[in-house]
């Protein structure tokens, strides 16, 4: 067979404009039957673009798609899919409102002479999650499953049509390692059945593992493409930011100040089963100036611990002391109020509000210190969002520019932006480098570690060894809801995995 027989999908010059913007600028872009072709690209590049044209949701300015030799377009993701083209977006579509099963068949349902057929859906759905190693109930509600969770239901939807071409853009960023290689299994059973893979990730080790042919974009333009065996993962940095970018180390050159954070003996309810502590009598001191990494796999119980620090969920023993004072009554508000934020896993869901500009998002968690009697200042509040458009390095044209208009990296320092403008001492960031490139991981370790020189406390969260040996002063590893190690910077990978329970493949 010829490596014509073998592209299954062709776009040819696709240019995409957004009033002035090109976000992409004459791109072509095979897709290999039976592979995976994996697309690298910083936040920005134009990937989800170039991949919401595949998927019919965004129509090309000019430029043609070919599907197995035929020149299609489509006027929707509906038309796409009837061609048997399906996309796992970046962002969740779910409808948190309804079950797994309707969330799966929605649009498309099964029929019989009496209407749905519900039990077929659900007999299906528990197909699905079989064949991914997830317990996932049909019933259950999407709102009630973790990030996770929801993430493998997204994919079983996307599965479930029985695609010829599966577009995955950032498939695992919310899935433990142990998700990950299921997911792998079955994009290998996948491509083996002749289904051809599109795959984003800016996890690039993983991508590269799955990798059968490797694209780079840039700037709106293809910079490079080759076999995946042929290249490595210094080749793909270097095609993709021109500099081989690494994520820091500790900063150094002052002394720790008083603990600013104290967290004795605390526990946390699991949500599905109460009478299980998912945060298991666990205690910590943070101190000012000092950078504290918490690793753990999925369910380690990461997220509960820093929002139940935070005030988002409540405590059911311990207590969280701020400075010294006791603040585990205090709510969310008012723990912020006391120079406690957190910076949450979710971007999308908790962290911005979509229908706002990037300023008001900005300025929306301090938004009471620009109130005077029953007026708000708005030159006041104007200069606060140029400040941290310019400190947290957000690419923006302008503070009033859609939020939905920037990349995921510059939405994420948005979300920090917002709760640093709220002047805290203590920050907790849940996987702040989720979803986000390397140039931009950067940019966030680099923010957080220039923050902690100044006296912050800062206190994030991952899932991703390699970020634990970045700027973290100390590492903390937990394990089903207990402190399992904690290490200085100068351990090694393996160590910190082995203490959180995860194989070490030698």
């Amino acid at each position: 067979m010829s490596t014509a027989d073998n592209i299954v999908l062709r776009a040819k010059d696709i240019v995409k404009t957004y009033g002035g913007t090109r976000a992409l600028k004459g791109v072509n872009f095979d897709v290999h039957r039976g592979k995976v072709t994996t697309l690298f690209g910083e936040n920005g590049a134009g990937k989800s673009t170039l991949m919401k044209i595949l998927s019919g949701v965004e129509t090309p300015t000019t430029g043609a798609i070919e599907l197995e030799g035929e020149v299609v377009e489509f006027a929707s993701s509906v038309e796409a899919r009837e061609r048997r083209i399906s996309i796992i977006h970046q962002e969740l579509s779910l409808a948190p409102n309804l079950n797994v099963r309707d969330n799966i068949f929605m649009g498309r349902e099964i029929r019989n002479a009496v209407g749905i057929d519900f039990a077929e859906e659900e007999r299906q759905t528990r197909e699905l999650m079989t064949g991914l190693e997830e317990s996932i109930d049909p019933l259950t509600l999407v709102a009630d499953l973790r990030l996770g969770q929801q993430q493998i239901v997204e994919i079983a939807r996307a599965i479930s049509i029985d695609a010829r071409i599966l577009i995955m853009d950032e498939p695992t960023s919310a899935l433990s390692a142990t998700e990950v290689e299921v997911l792998f299994t079955v994009i290998r059973d996948l491509t083996s059945k002749g289904v051809s893979i599109v795959y984003i990730s800016h996890h690039l080790e993983e991508a590269l593992e799955i990798s059968d042919y490797a694209v780079v974009l840039r700037d709106g333009s293809i910079t490079a493409t080759a076999p995946a065996s042929e290249i490595d993962l210094e080749w793909i940095v270097r095609q993709m930011v021109g500099e081989n970018f690494d994520l820091g180390s500790p900063p150094s050159g002052y002394d720790f100040g008083d603990v600013a954070l104290s967290i004795e003996n605390v526990s946390v309810a699991d949500v599905e089963n109460p009478e299980r502590s998912i945060v298991d009598g666990l205690s910590l001191d943070v101190r000012a100036g000092e950078i504290v990494c918490i690793y753990g796999l999925m369910g380690a119980g990461r997220t509960e611990l820093l929002e139940a620090v935070a005030g988002r969920v409540r405590i059911t023993g311990g207590r969280v002391l701020k400075n010294g004072k006791d603040i585990s009554r205090l709510s969310l508000a008012q723990r912020i109020a006391n120079g406690l934020a957190l910076v949450p896993e979710d971007r999308q869901r908790d962290g911005l509000v979509q229908t706002m500009s990037v300023g008001t998002n900005l300025s929306l968690a301090s938004i009471g210190t620009f109130v005077r009697g029953l007026f708000l200042s708005s030159a006041k509040e104007k200069g606060l969002i140029q400040d941290l458009i310019r400190d947290v390095h957000v690419k923006t044209a302008s503070g009033e520019a859609p939020i939905g208009s920037l990349s995921g990296g510059n939405q994420q320092k948005v979300v920090i932006g917002k709760m640093l403008a709220t002047n805290p001492d203590v920050i907790l960031l849940d996987e702040p480098s989720r979803g986000i490139d390397v140039g931009a991981k950067a940019e966030v370790f680099r923010l957080l570690a220039e923050r902690a020189a100044a006296g912050l406390a800062v206190v994030y969260s991952t899932s991703e060894v390699n970020e634990c040996l970045s700027i973290a002063h100390r590492i903390v590893v937990m394990s089903r809801g207990r402190i399992s190690a904690e290490f200085t910077s100068d351990i090694s990978k393996e160590e910190i995995m082995a203490a959180s329970g995860e194989a070490v493949v030698a």
